[in-house]
């Protein structure tokens, strides 16, 4: 999935499913990697320097171009606050330097830029203009380059790297594709500009999308002068990806981007995290599931936009537990950062014509909250939602339906677009709509069979918003089939079972298991349950060998586990499958770990 699409889907999926998609991405990877080596190649002599330079380097991947910058000697906060003030975009003009004057507007006429990185560009100019020429035909106003073009650098570097892309945007004129956009991911870098700035690269709807900020949570760079001028100036633009070893999310708003960088930073926290502490982070992000125990969080009922504000703090690194919810930091910062998602929601009604997309995705956050609450008391939420075993089970439905109305209204109006339009609409949305099905139809099948006397929900019961959601993640995804990673091993514990119908089938198996142990039914249909039931022994082995079902299906309440108890009790001895087999030798248990 390509990162150029951060911008369309952080508006409808959390930061934490964003962020997992950043971090099983290997772009910050090789960014890092190429930044490493640039400094790896730096001349002792420039190190004991005392004036700042500016080197890059053109790297050729596989699958991407990478252009890393560095400064030497390597920057500390000390470089970063001597140069820490703005030039305004008229100061600028008059130094003749107007080369980002393109980002002046009717509506935005001026703007402002961190000195010490604008300095720094206008001392390598000449060099970076070679660069760029390396990379862009000015006479068909493309990149010449045949992949991916990513431009990342660290801290000062980062500014580069920054004002470096704004620079190639403005001059790409002849494409509307984004995948033939450069993509910014910057490290530990300082804001590099104000209100003015921000806005000016907002009115670009394209642009803003091209940015990727990792900021590490106790890194000085990142906040620097938020946290060090009592009224700061600086407006962060693009999408942030805050990062700890706990974990990461990404958040695009600026205003909650600025709270967060002042929040995550204190004097005694404070650090200056070179490029190899990244990389660090990286690693680890990769080698273990994002979120994967949330049990310290309490089992509290948490309203509005809390559980999922919560869920992406601790990402972060905030240490968060029941009893420190009440925290007074961290309670006002949650508290106006859910007042400003809902003025946000009301603006969005005046101007917005998708304003229910906010509505969506608080419903969303309370399932995944529901999810793992569920998870914590022992039962998966289809089995405690099917049985109704907490009060809030109850809850559900109202946030089933708003969810159910709005994507079956957005599915109808996908296929009376233009074949052409509708199926860009289709890929774009594909991700959101496919953790959506995945999330949400199991509730529908619980709530279905809890019908009693129901059967075959494919036919009399499932919607057809559904059929289709399925139809094109198929289509999208059969060109990458193939046995299952150790990415995809390694996460199993917390996916959602990606057959959203898995549980229609155990439904069914427990009804074979029904008929084949009553006296009364025929011969004919105690055959057509024995065959139902080896045709469901098979799916359930070729789903866990594709790592392709959550490991909540083995929970002692499980309906699944249910059947198994049942199917034990009317199978011959001489019985043998490759199912019975998984099940009798509890090999579920090193399915959970990705290692069966």
């Amino acid at each position: 999935m390509s990162i150029s699409v951060c911008d369309t889907f952080s508006r409808f999926i959390s930061g934490l499913d964003l962020a997992d998609l950043v971090v099983n991405a290997d772009l910050l990877q090789l960014s890092c990697d190429a930044i490493e080596d640039l400094h790896a190649e730096t001349n002792p002599h420039q190190q004991l320097s005392s004036t700042l330079s500016v080197r890059h380097k053109l790297v050729q991947q596989s699958n991407c171009t990478i252009i890393a910058f560095a400064t030497s000697p390597l920057c500390t906060k000390d470089h970063i606050l001597q140069g820490g003030d703005l030039v305004s975009s008229s100061t600028l003009e008059e130094q003749k330097f107007p080369l980002f004057d393109f980002l002046r507007s009717k509506g935005n006429p001026s703007f402002s830029i961190l000195r010490v990185a604008i300095n720094l560009f206008e001392v390598y100019f000449q060099e970076l203009s070679q660069l760029k020429d390396q990379i862009h035909d000015s006479t068909t106003e493309e990149l010449l380059v045949n992949s991916r073009l990513i431009v990342t650098g660290h801290s000062l570097g980062g500014t580069i790297a920054s004002l470096f892309t704004l620079w190639l945007l403005d001059n790409i004129k002849n494409t509307t594709r984004r995948n033939q956009l450069p993509f910014c991911i910057t490290f530990g870098s300082p804001l590099i500009g104000d209100q003015g700035l921000q806005r000016a690269i907002s009115e670009h709807s394209q642009w803003n999308s091209c940015f990727l900020h990792v900021a590490a949570f106790k890194d000085l760079s990142p906040g620097i002068f938020i946290t060090s001028q009592p009224n700061p100036q600086y407006m962060p633009f693009g999408t942030y990806f805050f990062c700890s070893e706990l974990g990461c999310n990404c958040v695009e708003d600026p205003e909650v981007v600025s709270w967060l960088l002042k929040s995550t930073i204190t004097p005694v926290s404070a650090e200056e995290m070179g490029i190899d502490d990244y990389s660090g982070i990286v690693k680890h992000l990769k080698s273990r599931l994002i979120m994967k125990d949330n049990s310290q969080l309490g089992q509290p009922v948490t309203p509005s936009l809390r559980p999922e504000m919560i869920l992406q703090l601790k990402a972060i690194g905030f240490e968060i537990t029941a009893q420190q919810q009440q925290n007074n930091i961290i309670n006002d910062l949650i508290s106006e950062w859910e007042r400003h998602e809902n003025r946000k929601a009301q603006q969005m009604k005046a101007i917005d014509p998708n304003e229910k997309l906010n509505i969506v995705k608080i419903r969303m956050a309370n399932l995944e909250w529901y999810k793992k609450d569920c998870k914590a008391k022992g039962v998966g939420y289809y089995d405690s939602y099917k049985n109704l075993y907490f009060t809030r089970d109850g809850e559900v439905t109202k946030h089933k339906k708003v969810l159910f109305d709005y994507w079956k209204k957005f599915v109808e109006d996908l296929e009376r677009k233009p074949q052409k339009e509708g199926a860009f609409m289709r890929e774009t949305w594909l991700f959101a709509g496919t953790n959506y099905r995945r999330m949400v139809e199991p509730l529908d099948i619980a709530q279905y069979y809890r019908q009693t006397g129901k059967r075959d929900y494919l036919t009399y019961g499932r919607s057809r918003h559904y059929i289709l959601l399925e139809q094109w993640q198929k289509e999208q995804t059969e060109k990458l089939a193939g046995p299952p990673n150790d990415k995809k091993k390694q996460s199993v514990a917390g996916i959602l079972t990606e057959d959203s119908c898995f549980w229609m089938n155990v439904e069914e198996a427990l009804i074979s298991c029904k008929l084949l142990k009553d006296e009364t039914s025929s011969t004919s249909e105690k055959q057509s349950a024995r065959e139902s039931l080896n045709t469901f022994e098979q799916y359930v082995m070729d789903q866990l060998n594709n790592y392709a079902v959550s490991p909540e299906i083995f929970l002692e309440k499980s309906s699944f586990t249910k059947w198994w108890k049942d199917f034990q009790e009317i199978i011959e001895t001489s019985h043998n499958s490759p199912l019975t087999d998984f099940m009798k030798n509890r090999r579920y248990r090193q399915y959970e770990r990705g290692q069966f």
